[in-house]
């Protein structure tokens, strides 16, 4: 391990071994869904301008719209009153990954790390380094094994899977997907994961042998559908494909990769 993710792995175990894990940290976008249009939103600002919330609501309107430009130039607003407050952070971080900018979403999650050593931030960024194959993945995943009170094993072996994963070491990024699910059989996101790997490796009947445990798990399980879809697609079972990806597309009318599958397929929507 080089010096400077030896020292930043050190300081990750410090600071995770002094937080206090009982205090919970509110997921991004974790604010009171408003049916209010944008104009009635920004008049209850205006009439309660100090009120974090109402501010907060208005990020998720135009989130919920799929207008993350608007949602993130409003939560830029906000930290320039409040520079230092990490769940902002969190929130424009996740803004920003789902708008598919993983590298500014890498940079508000390293702020609110600084700012806040939350196992969840950890989480979070570690996942997003190992997407980029960025090695400091594997040394957030130790950190994380070597915090009992981060309570965070499963997501440290998850992010060493995904490491591994985006690495092209597919093998290897089964072991530690298996060891997730060993640890938790309930882990959508594992079986989602070792299923794609399978499936990089042609081992498409394997793959969906691993989604159906998946839908057992949770039957509502979008991906699951998506990727048997894809499997089944490989081993040119046609009905079967558009099957799995119509199931896939009634539990998200917005998924594209779905409606994609259907239309290679030859099924209009």
């Amino acid at each position: 391990m080089p010096s400077h993710t030896r020292y930043f792995f050190l300081v990750i175990v410090l600071l995770l071994n002094a937080c206090n894990n009982n205090d919970a940290v509110p997921e991004a976008g974790n604010t009171i869904v408003s049916t209010r249009s944008e104009k009635q939103i920004r008049e209850q600002i205006t009439q309660y301008p100090d009120s974090l919330l109402l501010k907060e609501n208005l990020v998720q309107y135009f989130r919920e719209a799929g207008n993350y430009e608007e949602a993130i130039k409003e939560t830029d607003k906000m930290l320039l009153a409040d520079s230092l407050n990490d769940r902002l952070l969190d929130i424009r971080a996740t803004l920003y990954f789902e708008n598919g900018d993983t590298l500014q979403a890498i940079v508000s999650f390293e702020k609110a790390l600084e700012i806040n050593p939350q196992p969840a931030y950890i989480i979070s960024l570690g996942s997003l380094y190992a997407q980029t194959s960025n090695p400091l993945a594997l040394a957030m995943a130790d950190a994380l094994l070597q915090a009992p009170k981060a309570n965070a094993q499963v997501q440290a072996i998850f992010i060493k899977g995904l490491y591994y994963s985006y690495a092209g070491e597919k093998v290897k990024a089964l072991s530690y997907f298996n060891t997730c699910l060993k640890m938790d059989y309930r882990n959508l996101l594992a079986y989602r994961e070792k299923a794609i790997c399978l499936y990089d490796l042609e081992k498409y009947a394997s793959a969906i042998d691993v989604l159906t445990q998946a839908v057992t798990v949770q039957q509502t399980f979008d991906e699951a559908y998506y990727w048997m879809g894809r499997c089944y697609e490989k081993l040119a079972k046609k009905e079967a494909a558009i099957e799995n990806y119509q199931v896939a597309l009634q539990l998200d009318p917005q998924y594209q990769e779905a409606k994609e599958g259907l239309a290679r397929l030859g099924v209009k929507l």
